[in-house]
Order: C-alpha cells, then sequence, then structure tokens
C-alpha cells in the first residue's frame, strides 16, 4: 500500500497538482485566518456592497478577452500562443475601455434601474476590474502553458498576504466597503503583474510584440470557436453564479448579499485550493493527452473521482453543521450566511468536482455542447431564484433551489462529458 502510494505521488501529474496545491494552500489559509477579523471589522452591508460590485465585474471578466486567453495553452506551436496572447490582449483592453465609456454615459441609470445604487460611487473600478483581471487571466494561461505551476503557487500566496493583510491592517482604521473593492481591483494587477514579471524572466517572453508570429487574422480564424462558443459561454456560466447576489440585493438589500458573497468566500475556499489547482494542470495534460491519441475518458474519469474522495467530507459538514459553523467562526451576525451555506454546499461540491470535464470540452471540440448546456443552465437557475424569491417570497427556499437544481446539472454535465471522452479516437 505504501509502495503503490509512492509511486502514485511521484508521477509528474500527481507533482504539479501537489505543487499548485501547496501554493494555494498558503494563500487560502491566510484568507481563510484572515476571515474572522475581517467580517467583524467590515460586516455584512460592506460584504454585500463587495459583493455587488464583483458580482457586476465578474461577469464581464472572463469573456473579456472573447475566449481567446484560453486557446493559449491548446496551440500546439508558440508563434500560435503569442498570436493569440496579441488578439487576447487587444480585446481584453478594448472591452475594458468601451466599458469605461458605458459607465460614464450610461452607468448610473443602469445601477439605479438595477437597484445597485450601494456600488454607484465605484462605477469607474468595474472597466479597471475588466482589464486588471484580463491581464491576469492572459498571464496566468502563458504560465500553465510553460507549467510554471511554483511560479502561480507562489503568486498565490504573496498577493493573499499583501491584499488579506491589507484589508486587516486598513480596516482597523477605516472599516469600508470602499477599502474591500479598491484591494481587490489591486489584487488583480498584483497578480497579473507578478506572473509576467517572471515569464519574462524565466522564459525570454519580452519579444511578444516583436516576435515572428503566424498572421493574427488566420489565428483568430483558426481558434474561431472560442470567441464564437466560448466566450459567450464564460459569459453565461459568470452570470449564473453571481446571480443570487444580484437578486438577493434586488429583492432583500445588500445585508443578504453579504451572507451569500461569505459563504460563497469559505466554500470557494477547497475548489480553489484543489479544484483548480487540478483544473490548471488538467488542461496541459489533457490536451497533450489528445495530441498523443491517449485514453481521454480513463483520464477524465481518474481526475473526477479523485476529486470527490477529497471533497466529499468538508463539503457534508458545511452541508451538516453550516450555521452552527458560521455562527461559532465568524460572529453570531453571520449565522444566516451559515444557513445559505448549508444549501450551497451541493452546488459548490459539484461545481467542484467538475473541473476535468470542463476542461476537457475545448479539448473534445464540445463547445457547442457547452453553451447550449450552460444556456439552459442560466435558465433553469434563474427560474429556481425567482420563484424562490418572488413566489414564495423566501431567500433561504431561493439559494435551496438554486443550489440544488445546480448540482443536478453540474453531474448532468459529468456524465455528457465521459460519454463524448468516448468516441474520441
Amino acid at each position: 500500500m505504501t509502495q503503490f502510494v509512492k509511486h502514485k505521488l511521484q508521477r509528474p501529474f500527481v507533482q504539479r497538482v501537489l505543487v499548485m496545491i501547496s501554493g494555494t494552500t498558503g494563500a487560502q489559509a491566510i484568507t481563510l485566518l484572515a476571515s474572522p477579523l475581517i467580517t467583524r471589522i467590515y460586516g455584512p452591508e460592506a460584504f454585500g456592497i463587495l459583493g455587488i460590485f464583483l458580482a457586476v465585474s465578474m461577469m464581464l471578466m472572463p469573456s473579456s478577452a472573447l475566449g481567446y486567453d484560453q486557446a493559449i495553452v491548446l496551440a500546439k506551436h508558440e508563434k500560435e500562443a503569442i498570436g493569440l496572447t496579441k488578439i487576447a490582449l487587444f480585446f481584453s483592453s478594448f472591452i475594458a475601455l468601451f466599458s469605461c465609456i458605458i459607465a460614464g454615459v450610461f452607468g448610473e441609470r443602469i445601477l439605479e434601474f438595477l437597484k445597485f445604487t450601494d456600488i454607484k460611487k465605484y462605477i469607474y473600478f468595474i472597466p479597471l476590474m475588466i482589464l486588471f483581471g484580463g491581464l491576469f487571466r492572459i498571464s496566468q494561461q502563458w504560465a500553465v502553458r510553460l507549467q510554471e505551476f511554483k511560479l502561480l503557487a507562489k503568486v498565490n500566496i504573496f498577493q493573499a498576504l499583501i491584499i488579506q493583510g491589507s484589508i486587516v491592517g486598513i480596516g482597523l482604521v477605516y472599516p469600508f466597503a470602499s477599502i474591500l473593492i479598491f484591494l481587490n481591483v489591486l489584487g488583480q494587477l498584483l497578480r497579473a503583474m507578478f506572473i509576467e514579471l517572471e515569464n519574462v524572466k524565466r522564459r525570454k517572453l519580452k519579444n511578444i510584440f516583436s516576435y515572428s508570429h503566424s498572421p493574427l487574422k488566420g489565428i483568430a480564424y483558426k481558434y474561431r470557436d472560442f470567441p464564437k462558443y466560448r466566450a459567450p459561454e464564460m459569459f453565461l456560466s459568470a452570470a449564473t453564479l453571481n446571480l443570487p447576489i444580484l437578486l438577493l440585493t434586488s429583492f432583500s438589500g445588500p445585508v443578504s448579499a453579504g451572507f451569500f458573497t461569505l459563504s460563497k468566500r469559505v466554500l470557494d475556499a477547497p475548489a480553489t485550493l484543489i479544484g483548480n489547482s487540478v483544473g490548471n494542470v488538467f488542461y496541459p495534460r489533457i490536451t497533450k493527452a489528445y495530441y498523443n491519441n491517449e485514453n481521454l475518458n480513463n483520464l477524465i474519469k481518474k481526475a473526477t473521482l479523485g476529486l470527490v474522495l477529497v471533497g466529499a467530507i468538508p463539503y457534508s459538514l458545511v452541508f451538516l453543521s453550516g450555521p452552527w459553523l458560521f455562527e461559532i467562526v465568524f460572529g453570531g451576525e453571520w449565522l444566516q450566511a451559515g444557513i445559505y451555506a448549508r444549501w450551497m454546499a451541493l452546488d459548490i461540491f459539484f461545481n467542484f468536482i467538475n473541473k476535468p470535464s470542463v476542461k476537457a470540452l475545448p479539448v473534445l471540440s464540445a463547445q457547442r455542447f457547452q453553451l447550449i448546456f450552460t444556456i439552459v443552465r442560466l435558465i433553469i437557475r434563474s427560474v429556481m431564484l425567482v420563484l424562490g424569491l418572488l413566489i414564495f417570497k423566501n431567500d433561504i427556499l431561493a439559494i435551496a433551489l438554486f443550489s440544488i437544481s445546480g448540482a443536478l446539472l453540474n453531474l448532468f454535465l459529468i456524465i455528457v462529458t465521459l460519454n463524448i471522452s468516448k468516441k474520441i479516437h
């Protein structure tokens, strides 16, 4: 048994995952240790305003490069990857600038219509969040392509230490939502800068804008499935994930949004710690397996089962004891967040174990299916939320229906992905 475990741990895929986990563990440990202090300093309303700001930003940020950033790892040749980087940078910058113009001309009216007036004075931070987030995602994809997992681990720890330390330190003097928002925007910029500086230093990527490459129009056309299917899918996925915060704000106010924001932040820790680490390592691994004609079905199945074993205990614990845990750790005023967390644990567990399937779909050329699935998921989960909030006027029921439907849909996604992978090669 010991030899079997030792043999598994020596495999390159497992070692790379462990490197990613080590850095993310440090970052999440810093975040979680700081959270009981932060919740007592800022309170639910400040968290709610942060949640609204992040919900709006995160809907626009992932698709700002029109999905071309996601193709950087998939590109077989470096010249193509560099061309994709230029295309992704152009679209990220353009969409950030366009959103800034929209914010200036229509921003206040849009926020008033949606009842998001609490973030009115932070509206110009949204274009910055889009720009810095786009730069981070592009830099991260290059680090994944170059398999610089130690670099990503180091950046996660460094960024968490600076940002969480600043949130606590400044909050002791000035405990307002503006600090939470400003430091979250700064965090995106710092991560992008740290990764890019190291990429340049280690891999001589400083010539990226003069490097010889295939014509950009040809590259953009070759990877046209990414803006056609992947970008809309990422936008709709982000909209689905952030929909509860937006609707809770409209129907119940920023305090309820604050409860949801904290619950999601805590429950996302294992997903960020392990799920995203596995996903980042799995993407180049399954891309290589595809080009080498390996058995993709077994690869997806093993990675998924591994995540099931890892995630079952922590998420079961939250489902059984969420309210009590949140009240003890974060203070009595956060009991409602624990009730939300109990139901959200179901959804986030299945979102946690679907990472190999989500990463495999572009490699399996199944982005059209992924887009259709995401549209259906958004419709179903929106209906569940509105049913709970508008018909039954019960925020807990709304979160429960939203979470249960999400869990079942993610299970369906995994089953379909495994079936698609059986037909490859």
